[in-house]
């Protein structure tokens, strides 16, 4: 029994895939059919905390990038250019199911740091108190690579914001249906795999490589995010964000996806 339909507070993490379209422009129906979906959810009763990818690839796309770029400097400026127009459809496209929205962007030095962190807790709480769903990205036009200062990847990034504000379950919204025996994408005899009872190192040899050329991750930083969520004593599911409508039927507890179950304790 997956008794997801029992989970209150979802971390929900959109990827890149999921948000544009193959040229770094935002999905316009896709992302007006989450953010319904998202705010009937929210307003079913269930406190939703958001990990939004994206704002490289948007920034990308604003200023006719075809991919996402490889030097730091171009990168960080991409990012600065595509979170404020990320934020900006959020904020218009949550308005409209009056639903609030707020934006966090963190580092791993601000992970790291024991004070810093409680501060994140605290903002994270206070605002899903007042019946806000934060949004939350990686700061990456301060994360730099080569202080090795920043996670790299919304994943792994998600499981952490979901262990820090003690969420009973982590969503990856991606563009694949679950975790597959191969690759279903160049195998198709690949079966699905829905229950991951515990990550072995056979279910680790199943992760590819990185994802599409505006994303960063892959299954291998999806297993990544899931080790870090079930050790934490949190559920995970993978499922494929294309039709925002399949929410539904996870929370109705219906086999979508691939779920990782917590890790007993």
């Amino acid at each position: 029994m997956r008794n997801i339909s029992e989970k209150k507070r979802v971390v929900i993490k959109l990827g890149t895939s999921t948000l544009a379209h193959k040229t770094g422009k935002l999905n316009i129906r896709r992302m007006t059919n989450l953010v319904r979906v998202i705010s009937d959810l929210h307003n079913s009763g269930r406190e939703i905390i958001m990990v939004s990818s994206g704002a490289v690839g948007l920034g990308a796309g604003k200023i006719g990038l075809p991919e996402k770029p490889k030097q730091t400097n171009i990168k960080q400026a991409v990012a600065a250019i595509g979170q404020c127009e990320l934020m900006h459809v959020y904020d218009d496209m949550f308005a409209k199911y009056s639903v609030t929205v707020a934006q966090i962007l963190l580092t791993k030095a601000i992970i790291d740091n024991p004070n810093h962190c409680q501060n994140f807790k605290t903002a994270v709480e206070t605002l899903v108190g007042m019946g806000v769903i934060p949004i939350v990205n990686e700061n990456d036009t301060i994360a730099i690579d080569e202080l090795e200062l920043e996670i790299g990847e919304n994943d792994s990034l998600s499981a952490l914001v979901a262990e820090l504000s003690g969420a009973d379950l982590l969503l990856i919204l991606s563009d694949i249906d679950g975790l597959y025996s191969d690759d279903p994408r160049t195998n198709p005899d690949a079966e699905p795999i829905h229950v991951v009872e515990k990550i072995t190192p056979e279910i680790e040899s199943v992760a590819g490589g990185a994802g599409t050329s505006l994303g960063t991750g892959g299954m291998s930083t999806k297993i990544n995010a899931a080790k870090i969520a079930t050790e934490a004593g949190i559920d995970m599911v993978i499922m494929n964000g294309r039709d925002p409508e399949k929410l539904y039927d996870l929370f109705e507890d219906k086999e979508i996806g691939t779920i990782f179950k917590a890790a007993k304790k």
